[in-house]
């Protein structure tokens, strides 16, 4: 069979997230038809980045797309119907694994099981085998049921399943969060408050205590140097007070605290273990004897209702049993390239340390060459995954503009002032990819007031002098409408180009009318926000796509503009400095431009933090400024007041109170993100005239504001804001020739002015550097955090830390483009155990950054 026009393994690729719930069928049992989700969507998703490989395939992927119409809403029977429908299709296109094209045969109604009456699990896996045996298949040990592990019954299996253990390979994945050394022993004196400690002695005393919310276990612990430990319980069984009679010699461990009622030490809810007569520092067992004790232990997310020491037996069972099935999917020549580990030692060492012990103890994290090997894996995945895209859009046929140097130079001059030399460097990488057949998929990275905007129009305009439209897709309606006005003023001497704003704000007239502009191609330049990407705006020849700040979209979104037009280039633009271990992993299927060059006449910001009691020195500030003519800024993070966050000020209310009690006699304007189109534009332009002396407003001004004259930046509750957006705002003033401030104020409570807090905001007092900044953020915050949403893309990482794992990222996106370079579609018979791996257990999952 042909397929995918010459790419067979492309289409392969594209089309392998669909595996993923089919195989849940295929082993479930076509009952649980049901447990699917939102399969429509999927199957449309995947559909449209299977199109650019599908040569003369196309029309199957048409029907497959129909199979799949309805399905959410449908009832069971024509689920399953569907099911087959989709599985039929999917196997004209792809090779399906046999268990998933079992699937293809619409059982008869009478055979299939209803709901009132399921399958037992061992019937089901009893089915699944025989079909397994049938196909002339090995059933994967991997994905051998948790119940069938010893000590697991049916109350501790459900307690697994529900918080996603389902399987030998669930347990095998679940890595220990961090280590307890319980190597050796102290006594209670040399115990520590606040540390958990490993203590021995005998049982002086047990005593039941009936409180008034039940009974509570008192069992009082003498050491060998004759001191003593209050050992507490409040929920127990009656076989723990039979273990613990007087005079039994036992070991504990847990987190030692200080005692109530006169002093002393306790510890509540210990791990207790008898012990066998030995005296000395050492523990008196074999470290393989218990996991609880005499070795680097492993401590586990909480499962709910199954007790620490309970887990740790059972992934003990699991790694002993069935860690050696885990197959190394990297190729060879990386394992050895590299000096990793085998995949089933890595597991081992992760769960129970023994080789890497002393490693595991010091950090008491995942740490050493376990957590090396493991991390890679992930990192070589997901740079993987860049590769390939990457490689597929340099494939697929794109626009070639002409950009020649002569309109370059034409479209530089028609701007109002020269560009930098960072710019300069920046239009010419940019005019270059234009020239290209191939899609350009650029990221254009700047620091704030670097002049991305500028840069982004002379690509628009090139756009537009081969009859071409280009758009430019903000995060915001504010952002939007504050794009549209940049760009006006910069082409007010170009009348040939027309600048069209298209929001969801707009009344039906205006936006009937803005259409029919965008449509007949009389909008040179479409400025909005997902609106653009709506089914009912349409283009007429759109040729260039400008995402602004791509980290706040939905990748859905993303997607559904690059279909506008034939393949438009893209030019992704940022004012979030990312450090570069983010960069490589959010954007590594980019070319990058930075503009690391501000303007001339900018003057340097003078950055101070000041206390809810320092207020009036900050307010100060402010009112030096408005003397010497200037304008300010107050930012706070909420619109109006919150149960929860009752203490921050709400904007509106802020106003009324620095008009009244601070600011009397000056004009104070206000914006927030719950006005209409047409109060921000409003308060926006009074602001920009000098008519509002002052601009109260949430962080809807975070980007894109130029006012000149504003030289006082005063961020309210300034904690609460991560640093990479303190320097957003921050941007905000120096932006003309006087000397200017960014105050920022803490809360009132005093815990705002903890450690913590003083050691990030003095970050920025020490540096206006936003790559410094950025790295900063991300170290305090975690990847997902410092991007502000769940809808970046970014990939949830079980093992690799971004911010500690730089060096092994930049090993893994060596490895993986070099890979990607020597075999494009993963032929190779040394890579098939990568292909197969990837395809099943990641692509679906790579939807970080994805632009086309």
């Amino acid at each position: 069979m042909t397929r995918g026009g010459g790419a067979p393994e492309a289409l392969a690729l594209a089309l392998s997230p669909l595996l993923s719930p089919l195989r849940f069928l295929s082993r479930a049992g076509i009952a649980r038809v049901a447990a699917l989700r939102e399969i429509e969507p999927l199957v449309q998703r995947v559909v449209e980045q299977a199109r650019p490989y599908a040569g003369d395939l196309g029309p199957g992927l048409d029907r497959l797309e129909e199979t799949a119409r309805g399905f959410d809403s449908a009832p069971e029977d024509r689920r399953r119907n569907a099911i087959a429908a989709l599985v039929r299709e999917l196997s004209t296109l792809l090779d399906v694994p046999a268990e998933i094209a079992a699937l293809g045969q619409a059982a008869p109604p009478s055979t299939i099981p209803t709901p009132s009456s399921p399958p037992t699990s061992k019937s089901r896996r009893a089915a699944i085998a025989a079909a397994a045996q049938k196909a002339g298949l090995i059933p994967d040990p991997l994905l051998t049921p948790v119940d069938r592990l010893r000590g697991v019954g049916p109350a501790i299996h459900e307690k697994l399943r529900s918080r996603g253990l389902a399987t030998v390979q669930d347990l095998l994945l679940n890595l220990p969060r961090r280590y307890e050394d319980r190597r050796k022993r102290r006594t209670v004196a040399e115990a520590p408050l606040g540390e958990r400690s490993v203590i021995a002695g005998t049982v002086a005393w047990v005593d039941e205590v009936r409180a008034r919310r039940g009974r509570r276990l008192e069992v009082r612990l003498k050491d060998d140097a004759g001191d003593y430990l209050m050992l507490l319980w409040f929920h127990y069984r009656p076989s723990l007070v039979q273990r613990l009679r007087t005079g039994a010699r036992i070991v504990v461990s847990g987190e030692v605290r200080a005692g109530w009622r006169g002093g002393g030490k306790t510890m509540s809810h210990p791990d207790v273990e008898p012990l066998e007569g030995a005296s000395g520092p050492a523990l008196p067992f074999e470290a393989s004897s218990d996991d609880s004790f005499g070795r680097v232990v492993p401590v586990y997310t909480d499962v709910e209702g199954v007790p620490a020491r309970t887990y740790r037996r059972i992934a003990r069972r699991a790694v002993d049993e069935y860690a050696g099935h885990l197959a190394d999917v990297l190729p060879h020549g990386v394992l050895e390239r590299r000096d990793l580990w085998p995949l089933a030692e890595a597991v081992r060492e992760a769960h129970f340390p023994d080789r890497s012990a002393d490693v595991a103890a010091a950090a008491q994290r995942p740490a050493g060459e376990p957590h090396r090997r493991m991390a890679f894996e992930e990192l070589f995945m997901v740079q993987l995954g860049l590769a390939l895209r990457r490689r597929g859009v340099k494939v697929e046929p794109g626009i070639a503009f002409r950009a020649t140097d002569a309109s370059i130079e034409r479209v530089v001059r028609s701007l109002p002032w020269p560009l930098t030399g960072a710019q300069g460097r920046a239009v010419q990488g940019i005019a270059q990819d234009m020239r290209k057949p191939e899609p350009m998929n650029r990221l254009l990275q700047g620091d704030v007031g670097s002049g991305k905007t500028a840069v982004a129009l002379c690509a628009a305009l090139l756009a537009v002098e081969d009859g071409y439209q280009a758009a430019l897709m903000a995060p915001t309606e504010i952002l939007a409408e504050q794009h549209t006005r940049s760009l006006r003023r910069l082409l007010r001497e170009r009348r040939d180009v027309h600048v069209e704003l298209v929001t969801g704000s707009l009344g039906a007239r205006e936006r009937a009318h803005a259409e029919r502009l965008v449509r007949g191609g009389a909008a040179h330049i479409v400025v909005g926000t997902h609106a653009l990407a709506e089914e009912d705006t349409d283009f007429h020849k759109l040729g260039l796509a400008v995402i602004d700040e791509q980290h706040r979209f939905g990748v859905m979104t993303r997607a559904r503009l690059m279909k506008k037009g034939a393949r438009p280039d893209v030019l992704v633009m940022t004012a979030t400095p990312i450090p570069r271990t983010l960069a490589l992993t959010l954007y590594g299927d980019l070319d990058v431009s930075v503009l690391d060059e501000l303007p001339p006449g900018r003057t340097p910001i003078a950055t101070r933090v000041y206390r809810d009691a320092q207020r009036e020195r900050a307010y100060d500030v402010v009112r030096r400024e408005l003397k010497a003519g200037r304008q300010a800024y107050v930012v706070l993070p909420l619109v109006e007041e919150s149960e929860k966050l009752a203490d921050l000020k709400a904007a509106t209310k802020e106003r009324d109170r620095l008009a009244v009690e601070v600011f009397p006699d000056v004009p104070i304007g206000l914006v927030h993100g719950r006005q209409t189109a047409q109060e921000r534009n409003e308060a926006m332009d009074r602001f920009v005239r000098g008519e509002d002396r002052i601009l109260v407003a949430t962080t809807v001004i975070e980007v894109g504001v130029d006012v000149p004259n504003a030289t006082v930046m005063l961020v309210e509750h300034a904690e609460r804001f991560g640093l990479s957006q303190l320097h957003q705002l921050r941007g905000r003033v120096g932006r003309g020739a006087a000397k200017s401030h960014c105050l920022l104020l803490t809360g009132t409570s005093g815990a705002e002015w903890g450690p913590a807090a003083r050691e990030r905001l003095k970050v920025m007092e020490e540096t206006t550097d936003g790559f410094r900044i950025a790295e900063a953020d991300l170290e305090l915050r975690g990847p997902g955090e410092f991007l502000g949403t769940r809808q970046s893309g970014m990939p949830d990482f079980a093992v690799a830390e971004l911010t500690r794992d730089q060096a092994i990222l930049q090993e893994a996106r060596e490895e993986a483009f070099a890979l990607v370079q020597s075999d494009p579609d993963l032929r190779k018979s040394e890579n098939a155990a990568l292909r197969d791996a990837f395809q099943n257990r990641w692509r679906g999952r790579l939807s970080l950054a994805r632009v086309g």
